[in-house]
């Protein structure tokens, strides 16, 4: 349906792609991944064709529609919002402008009737007399209410654009859906949704994402962008992940004998294959597992930063109380009537249908930012660290990492450079990487220093307010890993879905109204019926 023919993308010096030959076809989602600065993005606008490589070429077969997720959320300002989505079918929209410009002249002729007959014709085949509709219901189930149908694209906010933009990309079933980051502001809810809606798609799905949960849930293949070329492998990101991780454990078992190494892959794909998601696609996904050879599991090139927390000291049964916090801006109630009292152990994921009420929190429990109206007290046992989702203020300076990350060090020991390098080699920050000043650093690399800072810093009680926001899925993946195994307290906020599972042992949900306190799994609190009535009530309800 689509191939790439020897395609390659050279910056100066810098080779991103090296004569990639593949293809992408029908009934098959593609998870295109690849390490910071691999090119996934450049990649997808060149089978856009918002961009042109090297040398090479991308054919899309004749007759065949594709579709992309906008990335410029300002591009249909002057338009109203069911008329952006219709946009995205862009032979359809053609037609329909065509009709309504002939039907608004003053002197309507016997030829510009044939000629509306001859449209409508080709306007009925394409379903164009449902596209209102159709476009309509995608709006609803996205978020977008039907008050805001007609509004101007510019009367909307940041997030809400986002969302007809989505709409936008998967208007009229096109043959080719193309979308970078298309889980970026949405909520749970509606990530959901769109997991289902793609996980049913008839057609060929290409897409950038760092939600490992939206990657298991729709791919059935993975698009492993390493050494400038492309390679297709069967099944979900998880299984691409752990199979990677099994072949590089193989290959430095030099004695292992290959006929058991293959008896361990075999048992490997077999139980994937049995585990695979409930889809339509899922009958598909195991037979394709099933005729893996060995030789097409490959061990990664990937990096994958060390993040291990350790405490200096284990908190006693004190660790947070909370008593009747309440919290506004600008007349807005975040949050108010919130109580709570944190125990020893707990893995606390604290959410909220507003991201400024969860930041809100953190910055008042750090003493960051006034409460209107409560009191929390620390217990005299517990030390905390802080990632907030803003972290421009600790890099706006010209130090290097390593004198940056020695402002946090207490001993002598520990100002000692080979100790903080330490520290920063963990996240990839080895060598000359090491000197780099702080203003320069991209959001990924800050996140990583300020991880870098939490770790030197030893605390016992951990709050991350979107941690996995800039960074790469092999950060991501750690990140993961390290809070799982961390023996703290933790409280955090994400977007990311798999974190909030396996991570989360309680959740906090900050409402205008009041908190909803449970200890229950991310997935089990979401799906409780009798907790969806009340997180219902609790937002509806004016403070």
């Amino acid at each position: 349906m689509l191939s790439v023919s020897n395609l390659s993308v050279q910056f100066g010096k810098r080779v991103l792609f090296d004569e990639v030959n593949t293809t992408f076809t029908q009934g098959n989602c593609y998870g295109v991944i690849g390490a910071n600065g691999a090119g996934k993005s450049t990649f997808l606008k060149i089978l856009s064709g918002k961009m042109e490589p090297t040398s090479g070429h991308v054919h899309l077969e004749p007759g065949k529609r594709m579709s992309v997720l906008e990335q410029d959320h300002f591009a249909y300002d002057e338009y109203p919002v069911l008329e952006t989505v219709i946009m995205g079918n862009k032979p359809l929209f053609a037609i329909k402008k065509e009709m309504d410009d002939i039907y608004a002249k003053e002197d309507f002729s016997d030829k510009d009737g044939e000629r509306v007959g001859e449209l409508q014709v080709q306007f009925e085949e394409m379903n164009g007399w449902n596209a209102d509709s159709d476009a309509a219901a995608l709006l609803s189930n996205l978020g977008i209410s039907e008050a805001n149908h007609y509004s101007l694209m510019s009367e909307l906010d940041g997030k809400q654009k986002v969302r007809v933009l989505l709409a936008q990309a998967l208007f009229g079933n096109p043959d080719v859906l193309i979308m970078d980051e298309p889980t970026n502001d949405l909520d749970f809810e509606t990530i959901g949704w769109l997991e289902n809606f793609l996980a049913n798609y008839d057609n060929c799905v290409i897409v950038v994402s760092h939600d490992r949960h939206f990657l298991d849930a729709v791919c059935t293949h993975i698009s492993d962008i390493d050494f400038a070329k492309i390679n297709h492998y069967s099944g979900n990101y998880t299984f691409w992940y752990e199979s990677s991780q099994l072949a590089a454990r193989q290959r430095a078992q030099q004695n292992k004998k290959a006929e058991e190494k293959a008896k361990e892959l075999q048992e490997f794909i077999q139980r994937f294959s049995a585990n695979v998601a409930k889809s339509k696609q899922a009958t598909s996904r195991k037979k394709m597992l099933e005729r893996l050879k060995i030789e097409d599991i490959k061990p990664s090139s990937r990096r994958y930063p060390a993040i291990i927390f350790e405490r200096d000291r284990e908190a006693g049964d004190q660790i947070l109380n909370i008593e009747g916090l309440k919290a506004s801006v600008e007349g807005e109630t975040l949050f108010q009537n919130v109580d709570i009292n944190l125990a020893k152990g707990d893995k606390v994921a604290v959410i909220s249908k507003n991201s400024r009420a969860t930041t809100a929190f953190y910055e008042i429990i750090n003493d960051k930012m006034k409460a209107d109206e409560g009191t929390y007290r620390w217990g005299i046992t517990t030390s905390q660290s802080y990632l907030p989702v803003d972290n421009s203020e600790y890099f706006d300076n010209d130090l290097t990492l390593v004198d940056w990350l020695r402002q946090w060090a207490t001993t002598e020991e520990e100002r000692e450079e080979v100790y903080v390098r330490g520290f920063l080699g963990k996240m990839i920050f080895s060598g000359e990487e090491a000197l780099k000043t702080a203003r320069v650093l991209s959001g990924g690399e800050k996140v990583r220093c300020m991880l870098s800072r939490m770790m030197m810093m030893r605390a016992n009680v951990l709050m991350l307010d979107e941690p996995t926001n800039h960074l790469d899925l092999e950060s991501i993946t750690a990140f993961n890993n390290s809070l799982k195994n961390f023996k703290g307290t933790v409280l955090f906020t994400t977007h990311d879905h798999e974190f909030a599972q396996t991570v989360a042992n309680r959740i906090i949900e900050l409402t205008p109204t009041g908190v909803i306190d449970r200890y229950l799994t991310f997935d089990d609190y979401m799906e409780d019926s009798k907790i969806k009535e009340q997180r219902e009530k609790m937002y509806s309800v004016e403070a």
